[in-house]
């Protein structure tokens, strides 16, 4: 491999590192969505990662997304990445997301995609070297699955 080979890499390492960071120090959508339809807890107990996740579905559709908690950079990250990439999908495509992310970040994709892309979610795709970050990126998408099929106790990472 040339160093030419590298560069690329590298720089998009960088730029997937600047999203993450950008996603935990200014998350998006955090705080309480009061008019929420659907609510799941998740709790990363490795970590301390907790958060609640608010969706508004209506016909069907992911319409509003927020989140609230504490939780590292990768979860507060993932979080952020997660409400934004559900508004506007509807129920399936957004559970399609969850099966997707949580496959991909535990490096096991299936051949064929059920969603187009996963788009800015591949920029956690750094934590697959250290399985205990896997559970921090997961979380929200864990309670995603969790807010949208209705389950009653948290999500959790175990």
């Amino acid at each position: 491999m040339t160093v030419a080979t590298l560069q690329p890499n590298s720089e998009l390492r960088d730029l997937y590192q600047e999203l993450i960071l950008d996603h935990s120090r200014r998350p998006r959508n955090f705080g309480k969505l009061g008019d929420a339809t659907h609510i799941a807890d998740g709790i990363n107990p490795l970590c301390g990662d907790k958060l609640r996740l608010y969706l508004r579905l209506e016909d069907d559709q992911v319409v509003a997304a927020a989140f609230e908690g504490t939780g590292c950079a990768i979860s507060v990250a993932s979080a952020s990445l997660l409400t934004e990439i559900v508004t506007g999908l509807d129920r399936t495509t957004a559970l399609n997301y969850f099966e997707d992310v949580v496959a991909h970040l535990n490096g096991k994709l299936p051949a064929g995609l059920h969603t187009p892309e996963l788009g800015r979610v591949q920029a956690l795709e750094g934590v697959r070297e250290f399985p205990a970050r896997v559970k921090c990126a997961t979380l929200a998408w864990q309670a995603l699955e969790s807010a949208i099929s209705g389950q009653s106790r948290p999500a959790t990472t175990e």
